[in-house]
């Protein structure tokens, strides 16, 4: 049986390990597997070290030590309101348990978590290139609404 829990200090090894899979997609031009998947780390850290209250971190595991999946919601104020809203920084599930809703269960307890704070909406960004992930949001009713644009120098 899955339960989805609190992230402890003794998971985050097992949970940085996860983050690999955040770069499991054709990867767009300009990018490394490995920036991707570190990119997240020192956040995910600090929230160990120093846990927030304005901060989701859930693993979704089986067993002790075998973790399914991660979350890790933040707070923040949206750009053109203010207001505040939360926000999907890493969501990764392993490879071995993709295609078990981890994904969707892991969202679903950040939209539960987000409305008993009162914030009106769930911001995530994803990689254009990414369409597995882009699929996944837009089934869960999910919109895109930004286009970011970059040119290397």
């Amino acid at each position: 049986m899955t339960i989805i829990r609190s992230v402890r200090a003794e998971d985050l090894a097992e949970v940085l390990a996860l983050t690999a899979r955040l770069a499991d997609f054709p990867l767009p031009p300009g990018r490394t597997s490995r920036e991707i998947a570190l990119a997240d780390h020192p956040l995910l850290r600090a929230q160990v070290d120093a846990p927030r209250d304005d901060v989701l971190f859930l693993l979704a595991e089986d067993e002790p030590g075998a973790p399914l999946g991660t979350i890790f919601t933040n707070t923040k104020l949206d750009y053109f309101t203010g207001a505040p809203i939360a926000y999907v920084e890493v969501l990764a599930v392993a490879e071995s348990a993709a295609g078990r809703g981890i994904a969707r269960r892991l969202m679903q307890e950040t939209e539960a978590w987000a409305r008993t704070r009162g914030l009106a909406r769930v911001d995530l960004m994803v990689f254009s290139v990414n369409t597995r992930a882009r699929g996944f949001y837009e089934h869960l009713g999910y919109r895109d609404e930004f286009a970011r644009y970059v040119k290397d120098l």
